[in-house]
Parts: structure tokens; C-alpha cells; sequence
């Protein structure tokens, strides 16, 4: 890390000679700081040198190590909605940072749903009736809203202490719309100010997010037995060094992550959800804080058995679903449904990313800061027992009760018979469960739900919320340790 950041030190000084307290590009003019935690302030100035931030009565000194690194951590700020500014002074140099603000703060990241920019919603045609927020990037003019776009080529520390901007345009058009329909509903519901940093790479696997020693510290890796679709040594870390390791330690309240059709694509399954369970625990660590939230979203329906090259049928992303949904047994995590949020499932990158920032709000809601009721995710299964001919399965997140989304019997449910041979079956609520029988199959061995790249389910919660897809013999629960 730290010779990451002589790098970009190195970088910075080659291009301002007489400049020599310095800030990494996180740190700047309109930036929101993290309420009711210990703010980090950190840079680089001469070895030994005296560093002094002021911001909001707050007076903080350290010093400059051999190597000219600094930091230190302001008290734990309340919210507001004022314009201050920071000032940091080094011997005779002062950087004064302007428009600073302080409330929520998250980091969203992935691949490219996660990126999918703001400007592509002014290009849809909604179908009639719809709603969409097509006009949202011209019509943005919340100033309380700020956004941070990580470039990976445009991280080095400059001058200009650029790169938060409010949440409009044009600023507004290149960033995540997921991040941004996020943040619009946290800082609508908890009417403080609200900053979120997208630090996304279409096509990126999950690899590059974290280096090879965040995997190689699961057994499950080290051993050699679980990657089995390429080395991780040979795509570890490109982005989490030149994306998220500048980032850090800027205080966060949580990630949002949305990624895993790369991962897809590769067929994988358990070893998918090692390394969820790696990033997490990594990052986790490197911001010191073991029970951070992590939100996620399971990928999208696609038509993967249509692809030519690889040897998919409909249920092989129905299996990393499976995958994605047993990394929740990883401490302080929730993954959102995207099952109902498609228009075409020949359509890799679905253009409805207001409700999925809007449902990954409602989990923060209420997980995270506990002012909502409301389920933090859909119905998942919670436990599936055999009466005879029936299975009674039950949910967690069932929120005021389950329901059939469009008033039509549910479906999607499917039995297994004797030779594991699955059947269409009926299902019917009751009591607040789910019955499940197929006629002529007297000895069920098991229920599978939405076990299809395309299916269209209608279990919901009384919160319109989806049903996550399960098949009750799954057996990566009992090959996977959260712990």
C-alpha cells in the first residue's frame, strides 16, 4: 500500500515541484463526511513535518512519518446540512477544502450494472402506463446529494481537489445509476446529506476487486481444490489497487455491490461464493470494521442457455443464484431480487436500475439504520418439512404475509418424485407458509421454486418484494463457512 501510494505521490510531485502537502483525490471540495464515526484526514508532506486540520471547532495535529505519510481521524461529527470548509495546513502551505457537508456515505461497485451510467435512462422509450425516471438526470437539483466517480486512470492526487460533485448534471450523467436512485432514497428518508462513491468495470470478474491473499486465506483456495475456472493470481487485484486501495481509509457506513455475470458465465458456484465471502472479509478489514454492512444484488434473468460457446441450460443461472444467496450467511449482509425488474431476458443489462437502488435503500433502511418495518429482502427460504404428500415451506422476510403478486395460483413451484425427476406442482398459502404437492407423486424428495433463467414467480411479501429462488436440497450450505 504504501509504496502504491508513493506512486502516486511520485506522479504528483513530477508535476508540481513546490508543492509538497499533498491529499489523495478522495479528499475534496463537496465531499460528505460520515456522521457518528471517527473521520479519517490523511495525506502525504515533508518527512517530519507538522500537519494541523481544522474543521467545525475541531482542532487535530500529527506528524508526518520518515516517509511523509500523515494521517489522523476528526472526532465523530453530527450530520448537516451547512457548507463548511476543512483547512489543513503544513509549515506554510494550506489546502483549504470547500462545500463539505456531513452525513451518509457508501461505496457501490461491480461490474457493469453496477455501472450502468445515469445518461443511457434519457435514451428509453417506457412502454405506456410506465413511470420511468427518463428525465431524471436534467431535472436532478438536489445539492445535498453528492457523488464520487472513481476513474482508474485519474486517482493521483492533484491540485484541484476535484471529483465529488452535487448530484447533477452534467456530473450526474456518468454515474452509476443504481448508486444514485440509492442515494436519492436514503437522503430523501433520513433527510440528511448523503454521499455515494461508484467504483464499477464492466465485464470484471470479482477477482480483480480484491488481491490473491484476501482468497488465499480461505482453505477452500489455498488447498487447491475449489478454483477450478482460472488462476487467481493471474487476475487478482488490478482494480481493487488502482480503484478501492485509494479509498482507504475514507470513512463508510457500507457497500453496495452489484456483480457476478462474469462469474456466471464461468459456470462457477461454491467457489463464487468463497470469494463473495473474501471480498467481504477483506474489505471489511482494510476499513477496520469487522460488522460493516454489505448489500448486494443477485444478477438479473438472462438467456445464458443461448449461448453457443459454453454448455448452459436453464437452470445453470438459477445455480449461482444459489451461489449468491449462501454467501447470506456471511454476518450483516442482505441480498436483493431482480427477478421481477426485467423486460427481456435476452437483455444482459436491464435497463430498470431505479428500483433496484430503491429496493438496496429499503434493506439500509431497514437493517442498517432500523427507521423502516419493512422486510430487508424478499421471502427466502427459511425451512422446508415433509407431511405426506405435502412440503410446508417457510420464509424468512415474509414482512405483513405472502401473497400471490398478480391474485393467480402461485407457480414456478416444482416436486421432485422418487428417481429425482422434477414435476410441476401446485402451491397454495396457508397460514402464512407455502403447501406444495404434485398429484401422483406420493413420496416427494424435494422443492425446487423460480428454477429458471426466465421465470416469472409470483410469490411476493405484502411489500411487493420477490422470492428469492431455492431449491430445498441445496447442498452448498453445508460445503460453505461463513466463518
Amino acid at each position: 500500500m504504501k509504496l502504491f501510494f508513493s506512486i502516486f505521490l511520485f506522479f504528483f510531485l513530477a508535476q508540481s515541484s513546490d508543492a509538497k502537502l499533498v491529499l489523495p483525490k478522495i479528499l475534496g471540495h463537496n465531499m460528505v463526511l460520515q456522521q457518528d464515526a471517527p473521520v479519517a484526514i490523511w495525506g502525504w508532506a515533508d518527512a517530519g513535518q507538522e500537519v494541523v486540520v481544522e474543521f467545525k471547532g475541531q482542532h487535530k495535529e500529527t506528524t508526518a512519518d520518515a516517509e511523509g505519510g500523515w494521517k489522523l481521524y476528526l472526532n465523530p461529527l453530527r450530520a448537516s446540512f451547512d457548507d463548511a470548509s476543512i483547512y489543513i495546513k503544513a509549515g506554510a502551505e494550506q489546502i483549504q477544502l470547500n462545500h463539505v457537508l456531513v452525513g451518509e456515505v457508501w461505496l457501490c461497485s461491480g461490474q457493469s450494472n453496477m455501472e450502468f451510467a445515469m445518461r443511457k435512462l434519457a435514451k428509453l422509450k417506457p412502454p405506456a402506463g410506465a413511470n420511468w425516471p427518463v428525465n431524471e438526470v436534467a431535472e436532478a437539483n438536489n445539492k445535498s446529494l453528492r457523488i464520487f466517480l472513481v476513474e482508474r486512470k485519474k486517482m493521483n492526487p492533484d491540485s484541484t481537489h476535484s471529483g465529488w460533485y452535487e448530484a447533477t448534471a452534467p456530473a450526474l450523467g456518468s454515474f452509476s445509476a443504481v448508486g444514485y436512485f440509492f442515494a436519492k432514497e436514503l437522503q430523501q428518508k433520513l433527510n440528511v446529506p448523503v454521499g455515494v462513491i461508484s467504483a464499477a468495470i464492466p465485464g470484471s470478474g470479482i477477482e480483480p476487486w480484491m488481491p490473491a491473499e484476501a482468497m488465499l486465506k480461505e482453505s477452500f483456495f489455498s488447498n487447491n481444490n475449489g478454483d477450478s475456472t482460472h488462476k487467481i493470481k493471474d487476475s487478482s487485484g488490478k482494480f481493487y489497487t488502482t480503484m478501492i486501495e485509494p479509498l482507504i481509509p475514507f470513512s463508510l457506513k457500507g457497500f453496495l455491490w452489484y456483480q457476478g455475470e462474469n462469474n456466471c458465465f464461468l459456470q462457477e458456484r461454491l467457489d463464487y461464493t468463497y470469494k463473495m465471502k473474501s471480498l467481504i472479509n477483506y474489505w471489511r478489514t482494510k476499513w477496520e470494521n469487522s460488522k460493516m454492512p454489505f448489500y448486494y444484488v443477485q444478477i438479473a434473468p438472462y438467456y445464458y442457455s443461448k449461448a453457443k460457446d459454453r454448455p448452459y441450460n436453464v437452470y445453470s443461472e438459477p445455480e449461482f443464484w444459489e451461489a449468491q444467496a449462501t454467501a447470506l450467511a456471511i454476518p450483516n449482509t442482505v441480498m436483493i431480487a431482480t427477478i421481477d425488474l426485467i423486460e427481456d431476458p435476452a437483455d444482459l443489462h436491464p435497463v430498470n436500475k431505479w428500483d433496484v437502488g430503491e429496493r438496496l435503500a429499503a434493506s439500509a433502511l431497514s437493517n442498517t439504520y432500523k427507521v423502516d418495518t419493512k422486510p430487508a429482502m424478499g421471502p427466502l427460504l427459511k425451512s422446508a418439512v415433509k407431511s405426506g404428500q405435502f412440503f410446508i415451506i417457510d420464509f424468512d422476510y415474509k414482512g405483513k404475509g405472502l401473497k400471490s403478486k398478480d391474485g393467480a395460483p402461485l407457480n414456478y413451484f416444482e416436486v421432485a418424485d422418487e428417481k429425482g425427476n422434477y414435476h410441476a406442482a401446485a402451491a397454495v398459502i396457508k397460514n402464512n407458509k407455502v403447501w406444495v404437492n404434485a398429484a401422483g407423486i406420493k413420496n416427494p424428495g424435494s422443492v425446487r421454486f423460480a428454477w429458471r433463467e426466465d421465470a416469472k414467480a409470483n410469490l411476493f411479501n405484502a411489500e411487493g418484494l420477490p422470492a428469492l429462488p431455492f431449491r430445498t436440497n441445496n447442498k452448498l450450505k453445508d460445503q460453505f463457512n461463513p466463518l
